[in-house]
């Protein structure tokens, strides 16, 4: 399912492909590559809350700006926490990317292959096949707690309202 103008690019409208995830809804499986080459799906990470961010490319300002946050909170979230950064930027630019900028709080993971995150989760952009500025929270059962696209792609995400339903889901 396309959905022409959900987001926007310095204002001009870009189509999501893919449904619509809110908060009730049950998370999408979906299969990534992780920075070792491995396939990566949901179900690798049963039995945690996960906040999961998509970004369009770790080497973009506001992307690098979201995910070194993210880092950060990360590390105070504890144990039952996990947080995920998915883009379509290859794995070993994702693994230099967070080696190079400090970051091990968090694990990224590359929907380059199939788009399978991007699709499932509604937030791949159609004319770029790049992934939408996106964060949802998926509590331990599996539920969505909190789904937020941000509209204008160079815009942060809500950090807050994130954080608070990944604490609230724990």
């Amino acid at each position: 399912m396309d959905r022409p103008g959900a987001v926007t690019m310095r204002g001009a409208p870009l189509t999501l492909t893919g449904n619509e995830l809110k908060a009730g809804d049950a998370a999408p499986d979906f299969t990534a590559v992780d920075n070792g080459l491995a396939a990566a799906s949901l179900s690798d990470f049963k039995g945690k809350t996960l906040i999961i961010a998509s970004v369009p490319s770790l080497d973009t300002p506001v992307c690098e700006i979201e995910t070194k946050k993210f880092n950060q909170e990360a590390g105070a979230l504890g144990e039952g926490v996990r947080v995920l950064t998915i883009s379509m930027d290859l794995p070993f630019a994702q693994k230099r990317w967070c080696a190079a900028e400090g970051v091990t709080n968090l694990t990224t993971l590359s929907d380059h292959r199939d788009a399978s995150f991007g699709t499932a989760y509604g937030v791949l952009i159609k004319e770029l096949r790049l992934l939408a500025r996106a964060v949802f929270v998926v509590g331990k059962d599996g539920i969505v707690k909190h789904a937020q696209i941000v509209k204008e792609i160079g815009h942060e995400p809500d950090y807050e309202a994130a954080l608070a339903a990944a604490k609230a889901a724990m």
